[in-house]
């Protein structure tokens, strides 16, 4: 049904732009192209020509008109039908609105099929055997694990740095939070929800760290609140819902390489600072310190 209507509407088209060339010729009347001699039957044949133009569209239409099979019963147009009894200029704008509406609501509806015969023939299963019946052990989930085991995880971290000082804190029942002295360079502290990181800030060695409304309040100190928005991308980074562990200690390495951020001068450009701020950056893979305009 689509086809054939797009061919009756194609065919109105161009009989339209037929007659509408005839009313043009018949505007401009004889012209300069015409010639001298014989201008007028050269206009008339023009007008012949384009007559037979539209005789010819015409039965384009009409051929195009009795293919279509005309609709059961009349169509309910609900309150457009009011639209043609309009006769400011502006609101009869409002038909064609609508005409466009209907298209783009049936081009949803047709692509949302298509997507719904799509998926229904995929299990979307995450095991690359659609046909194994062998129920796959189910993965731990590194925010729902017990305050004993993230206790040991963060015990033996805090084995591995001598000159990182780590406290267990838990204000909220079993979720805990961790506070970082870090020689004395910086304070952090890092709410965890379970071994999952959720939000780390850092501090001024002065700062005060101990509350916990004070978790949610930055250092006065530009250095530190760069620090803290580095901290937010490695906690991001490092994220890992299978290996937890290894994600919590692998971030707790990468802080750790701030207790030269002092000391140690940029790797690209070999400053110490720069807008008057240390290397605040550090690269994840290496830990080697980079000024947030040099780490690109």
């Amino acid at each position: 049904m689509t086809e054939p209507l797009h061919t009756a509407l194609s065919a109105i088209k161009e009989l339209r732009s037929s007659v509408g060339q005839i009313f043009e010729s018949l505007s401009g009347g004889v012209r300069a192209e015409h010639g001298v001699e014989g201008r007028d039957a050269k206009y008339l044949l023009e007008l012949q020509d384009l007559l037979n133009a539209v005789t010819m569209n015409l039965r384009d239409v009409e051929a195009a008109i009795n293919v279509l099979t005309p609709p059961a019963g009349p169509f309910n147009l609900g309150n457009s039908s009011f639209l043609s009894q309009e006769t400011t200029q502006d609101r009869q704008a409002l038909y064609s609105q609508l005409v466009n509406s209907y298209k783009w609501i049936d081009k949803i509806r047709e692509h949302s099929n298509l997507a719904a015969n799509l998926l229904s023939h995929n299990a979307l299963k995450r095991s690359y055997s659609t046909n194994s019946t062998k129920r796959r052990r189910p993965l731990t989930s590194s925010h729902n694990v017990l305050p004993q085991q993230v206790d040991q995880a963060l015990q033996a971290i805090d084995r591995n740095f001598n000159d990182m000082t780590l406290k267990i804190w838990r204000p909220f029942a079993t979720n805990v939070i961790l506070h970082i002295s870090l020689s004395r360079v910086l304070k952090a502290a890092i709410v965890f929800k379970g071994l999952m990181i959720e939000w780390v800030i850092v501090k001024g060695f002065e700062e005060a760290l101990d509350d916990v409304d004070d978790l949610w309040t930055e250092s006065r100190h530009k250095v530190f609140q760069q620090v803290r928005d580095h901290t937010h991308s490695a906690m991001l980074h490092f994220y890992s819902p299978t290996l937890p562990e290894l994600a919590v200690r692998s971030f707790m390495t990468w802080i750790h390489s701030y207790i030269t951020l002092f000391s140690d001068p940029c790797k690209k450009c070999g400053l110490h600072l720069h807008n008057s701020l240390p290397p605040t950056w550090r690269d994840f893979r290496t830990l080697e310190p980079f000024h947030v305009e040099c780490k690109h």
